[in-house]
């Protein structure tokens, strides 16, 4: 086998075509004999550390935290949260004894407190800041310094002008300063005038310095909400409260249903007040049966001071204690004494029964744990309003107001698992520890009971008086000290963002020039001026020619107001 000649072999023995042999393929980027191999300097731990940081603060890393902090939010949209749902939380880690512990551990049941989510977080708005800080000075300096010098050429611009004028170069170019400036209050470009000898003068004059500006305006506003939402999530508190009519409520963390709040509240910080519900009205449509107005009539009262009467509307909260109080919800609370066999009174109050429908068919559950004797006690069933019997043991509601009201109850008796340790849902019956009370017939037991009456329990196990029928709102109070700055720094991030897009970055360079005989028949001496002019925008710019000519004819229009 023989090898032609169109190749050879470098002295370093590797490959090179033949004709190719120089310093590089020759052999001369090796050391000399004896000599040693060149040496990379080490990077260290400064030079490691300024690389991690130039990765941290490039474009490219804070796209990728952003959508990463994106992923991180979806698990708390997947698994119940502990702060909102605790009751949903306890009831997943019985049902997946392998899998929920290990989510727990992950923290998936806290994503947005997890110390994962918050390094994510983090890193997003080292990354921002470091992004912004080296931007702004670039940013600072630019503001303050002189537009481009004027190119020698103009030919290759894509929008070009030009013109002759009876004014000197030093007139023209001043007059061109003032026309593209504008006035002191409105400007319009920076503008540089400049004398380049042997009588030619240029102007060099920039726009658009607002387009950065609101670039860096809108990430500034990034980092502003950054700040917000955290500071929100550390100090806010939310909770729902019930309130019946003629009750009041509290301002304090036990008087809430539900409550969560963020790491950074305390208890303490709590505004002390109460609320009294005095009476609730509703509006129906009478054809439709749609609500049409919902108003709680109550009374604040804040320590050392009168009650303050006042009112709560859906889309019109209440404000007190630092918290906004939302109308939620509202229904009716059956007002029920239960009584065991021996006559003690086990259970008396009102409970809120929740509306299923438009004419406010309403669900709830009576629990009657601390019975003196026998088995604990659970009622289940509906309230309807105004009740209507459509066929043997069926009935309805015809109307939202209580103009017949029917309370019919199912009764279950055994263990209510009050005491077992798990959260129950105080609207739901846990049926798995419960055996349903039948009749002679095998058919379950239904209490039919209407305001002012009293049924006996079956199997002797007491009686139930239907006292009375109250209203109830259900209240949100929410409390979060960063909203106002949210929506301060939500609006500078939109009006930043529509600079950065719709304010045009643009140059215009003006040179007037004695005319001269390459002009025609206007030679030296002639007293005109020959005006050149360029403009140049950053990316394409339809707009281009069209502001070039309109400061031409500013400037000529000048002209022609001085008669020059």
């Amino acid at each position: 086998m023989t090898r032609d000649d169109t190749t050879s072999t470098a002295p370093t023995g590797r490959y090179t075509p033949e004709g190719l042999e120089d310093a590089f393929s020759t052999g001369a980027d090796q050391p000399a004999p004896g000599g040693d191999a060149p040496q990379l300097p080490a990077l260290g731990v400064v030079g490691w550390l300024r690389w991690a940081w130039r990765q941290l603060t490039s474009m490219r890393v804070a796209l990728l935290l952003l959508m990463l902090l994106a992923v991180a939010a979806v698990p708390g949209t997947i698994f119940p949260q502990q702060s909102q749902q605790p009751e949903e939380v306890a009831t997943y880690l019985v049902d997946h004894p392998d899998l929920g512990p290990l989510l727990d551990r992950l923290g998936f049941f806290d994503v947005y407190s997890s110390i994962w989510f918050s390094a994510i977080y983090l890193l997003l708005f080292v990354s921002l800041v470091g992004c912004i800080l080296p931007r702004s000075r670039t940013h600072l300096k630019a503001l303050g310094g002189r537009p481009p010098r004027t190119p020698r050429r103009f030919d290759r611009f894509p929008a070009q002008a030009s013109f002759t004028s009876d004014g000197t170069p030093q007139e023209v170019a001043e007059r061109a300063a003032v026309a593209l400036g504008g006035p002191r209050w409105a400007r319009r470009f920076r503008v540089d005038v400049r004398d380049e000898g042997a009588g030619v003068w240029s102007v060099a004059a920039e726009r658009g310095y607002l387009r950065e500006t609101g670039n860096l305006v809108f990430h500034l506003a990034l980092v502003g909400l950054l700040v917000s939402v955290a500071t929100g999530q550390l100090l806010h508190y939310r909770g729902q409260a019930i309130v019946v009519a003629d009750r009041a409520f509290a301002n304090t963390q036990s008087d809430y249903d539900t409550f969560e709040s963020g790491a950074g509240f305390r208890p303490s910080s709590l505004e002390p007040f109460s609320l009294r519900l005095d009476s609730f009205e509703s509006r129906f449509d009478p054809q439709t049966l749609q609500s049409r107005d919902f108003t709680a009539h109550v009374t604040v009262t804040e320590p050392g001071e009168e009650g303050v009467a006042d009112t709560i509307r859906v889309n019109h909260p209440l404000d007190a204690g630092g918290a906004k109080i939302y109308l939620q919800g509202n229904g009716y609370a059956p007002q029920v004494t239960v009584r065991d066999a021996a006559g003690e009174v086990t259970f008396a109050g009102a409970v809120p029964f929740l509306p299923q429908d438009t004419v406010y068919t309403s669900q709830g559950v009576i629990k009657v744990p601390d019975v003196t004797s026998g088995p604990q006690i659970g009622l289940q069933g509906v309230l309807l309003p105004t009740a209507e019997q459509v066929g043997e043991g069926i009935w309805r509601s015809t109307y939202p107001q209580p103009t017949d009201p029917l309370l019919a109850l199912a009764v279950w008796t055994g263990d209510l698992g009050l005491d077992d340790g798990v959260p129950q849902n105080v609207y739901q019956l846990d049926e798995s520890g419960l055996e349903q009370q039948l009749d002679a017939d095998g058919r379950p037991v239904t209490l039919y009971v209407r305001p002012g009456e009293t049924v006996d329990l079956p199997d002797g196990l007491g009686t139930l008086t239907f006292d009375a029928l109250p209203r109830f709102v259900a209240l949100d109070l929410r409390h979060d000290p960063s909203l106002a700055w949210v929506l301060t720094f939500a609006l500078l991030a939109f009006a930043g963002l529509a600079a950065s897009l719709f304010v045009p970055r643009r140059r215009v360079w003006l040179r007037a020039r004695p005319a001269t005989g390459s002009t025609g028949d206007e030679g030296p001496g002639s007293g005109r001026t020959v005006v050149t002019a360029a403009a140049l925008a950053r990316g394409d710019d339809v707009g281009l020619q069209a502001e070039l000519d309109r400061a031409v004819d500013r400037l000529r229009a000048g002209e022609a107001r001085t008669g020059r």
